[in-house]
């Protein structure tokens, strides 16, 4: 998605709060542009959930050009959006001290999308499609998944260069999207709902959306990686449940390209397909993670050999900070 902002940080402080004078600093980088996949965090800084326990949080917008994990890594930003749990388990093999203190989903959004009456209208028959239309990073990552897992015929792909034309001038192609856009732009462009497969939903279980930071930043501020972790999981709350118009207003401050069409269809999809609030976060709150779900994801890749046997991917996270069921009670 493009957008005339690079990278923008939106800082929200609002007055009335006991902890105010008690304020930290903290900058949260993003993995993208400003989105309503982002909502939660937008939320909780303009509904007072991170102001509330201590912090004065500044959202720092991704995009193509930004490096967040080193920016993480070099101290310049406190907390960093990472896209699955993948780059985190490679972060241990190459001994770089970055953990994930919480999952804001527990589905990756991303999907296979098919024309409608072509003989691919359901998962088994995905892999019959003529063509795969893959990005690199998905060919390295899910869709080896996918041929080992499934059968899926790995010379059948194509580049995806975030162009739909392709998909759109061949009906018995599959295109790889997140399941929060792409199909939006499918109806815009072709005049038709594509088929919609999430990943997710067949097996490629890892979490999304995840709050990433140094260890260093665990072992000396513990208490400011609670307060954010928290009060992410009730930004998702209100912003899924509640009045969530201030929250994306400031979305589209940060990024222009976005419109109330799209951010309602970004949020129905989270809901329908229960990308921020289903499995273990129905009891255990939004971020939930566990060790079993985390080690299954890894046995998955190493047998799809995405990555490596023997990495301790138990460095790669920590359940220190949730499954408390923070914010449960302000859902709807």
């Amino acid at each position: 998605m493009t957008t005339r902002i690079a990278c923008i940080a939106v800082s929200f402080l609002l007055a009335g709060s006991a902890a105010a004078s008690a304020q930290e600093k903290v900058v949260f980088q993003t993995n993208w542009f400003a989105q309503p996949e982002h909502g939660g965090f937008y939320q909780a800084m303009v509904d007072g959930s991170y102001k509330a326990c201590g912090l004065d949080v500044t959202i720092a917008q991704g995009g193509p050009q930004i490096a967040g994990r080193p920016l993480l890594a070099a101290g310049k930003v406190d907390f960093y959006m990472g896209g699955n749990v993948i780059q985190a388990f490679l972060a241990v093999e190459q001994n770089i001290p970055v953990r994930i203190v919480a999952a804001e989903f527990q589905k990756e959004p991303q999907l296979l999308m098919t024309h409608p009456g072509q003989g691919l209208d359901t998962w088994e028959d995905l892999k019959n499609a003529e063509q795969f239309i893959i990005s690199d990073p998905g060919m390295q990552t899910f869709f080896l998944w996918l041929t080992s897992e499934y059968g899926f015929d790995a010379s059948k792909r194509v580049p995806y260069t975030f162009n739909s034309a392709p998909f759109l001038a061949n009906k018995k192609s599959a295109q790889q999207g997140y399941v929060t856009s792409e199909p939006y732009a499918i109806e815009k462009a072709g005049g038709f709902v594509p088929n919609q497969f999430l990943l997710a939903d067949h097996g490629f279980d890892t979490y999304s959306t995840t709050i990433e930071t140094m260890q260093s930043t665990i072992d000396q501020r513990p208490q400011v990686v609670q307060c954010f972790v928290d009060g992410s999981a009730r930004g998702w709350y209100n912003y899924l449940y509640g009045d969530n118009k201030a929250a994306n207003e400031a979305i589209k401050m940060a990024n222009p390209d976005m419109t109330d069409e799209l951010i309602a269809f970004s949020i129905s999809q989270m809901k329908k397909f229960g990308i921020v609030d289903s499995g273990d976060a129905e009891k255990l709150g939004i971020g939930a993670m566990t060790d079993e779900r985390m080690h299954g994801f890894y046995g998955k890749m190493v047998k799809a050999k995405v990555m490596k046997d023997g990495i301790d991917i138990g460095k790669a996270y920590t359940l220190q900070f949730v499954n408390k069921g923070v914010g449960l009670e302000l859902k709807k």
